[in-house]
């Protein structure tokens, strides 16, 4: 494994499990009926991921000119498949600390409302804090896990969240390994990624989103609502995780797909 390889997978894992411990900071300010502060919160952080997402994409760019190069255009197969097995450990490490970060969030949303920045919470005093407060790790145990047991949760929105973190998760690496398949329409596939993740967004956005928003407003109208949304976003969690390994399933026929697309697209207009 070369090194450019190993810092993909390095910032696809904390990429990933960034994005899944956005729950807790919902779950955090459900706990704190502070929706609106752990909202904005989360808005921050899901933005600095998808930042850092968009610096490892010449990384990845690197390993599709190289089997330009060699003319070997399934040898980024296996690093790709190296790459979504490493979205999957990100999700899986975000599960195993979503009882230790729901803790620190709580302490974050308290922080940014004081001080009113995500860059005033990350001062040396409030970081020390951190360190050296060992109250807030906690070790998932089996009685965690028999918490979660499915009754309630509503099906649809798992289903929903696992295919659209597949075809998201999925997405870049197809379009890339499409350029492959097409290098004569490699400009037309490319393009096409915005097109799918804005679908894949607009699907969240309309069917997920909403759905979780009175979820969470039902949770806290009643007794157990913190309990109910507990168990909603660690299976949403789960969801995730079964969506990065759906995406190993979407990687070749998406590619295909969009291969196909691009061909038929430059026929059509060209």
């Amino acid at each position: 494994m070369d090194i450019r390889l190993l810092i993909i997978i390095i910032f696809t894992i904390i990429i990933h499990a960034t994005e899944t411990l956005t729950y807790s900071i919902r779950l955090g300010g459900i706990k704190l009926s502070r929706i609106l502060v752990a909202m904005s919160l989360t808005g921050i952080i899901l933005l600095v991921s998808r930042t850092a997402n968009m610096v490892q994409g010449p990384l990845v760019g690197g390993i599709v000119d190289a089997a330009k190069a060699t003319g070997d255009i399934n040898m980024v197969l296996t690093p790709f498949r190296y790459i979504l097995l490493s979205a999957s450990i990100g999700t899986l490490l975000a599960l195993f600390l979503y009882p230790t970060f729901t803790k620190l969030s709580i302490f974050m949303i308290k922080r940014f409302e004081v001080d009113g920045s995500i860059l005033n919470i990350m001062k040396v005093t409030n970081i020390q804090k951190l360190r050296y407060t060992k109250e807030y790790i906690t070790i998932p145990r089996l009685d965690m896990i028999h918490r979660l047991r499915i009754g309630g949760i509503p099906k649809r929105i798992m289903l929903i969240n696992m295919v659209v973190t597949g075809i998201y998760t999925a997405c870049v690496l197809s379009t890339l390994y499409a350029t492959l398949l097409v290098p004569q329409f490699a400009t037309t596939s490319n393009q096409l990624t915005g097109l799918i993740n804005g679908i894949a967004t607009i699907l969240l956005t309309v069917l997920l989103d909403p759905q979780i928003a009175i979820l969470t407003e039902r949770s806290l109208q009643q007794e157990n609502g913190v309990e109910t949304m507990t168990k909603t976003f660690g299976w949403l969690m789960i969801s995730r995780f079964l969506g990065t390994l759906l995406a190993q399933v979407f990687l070749i026929p998406f590619a295909h797909i969009i291969a196909w697309t691009s061909s038929l697209l430059n026929s059509l207009l060209g």
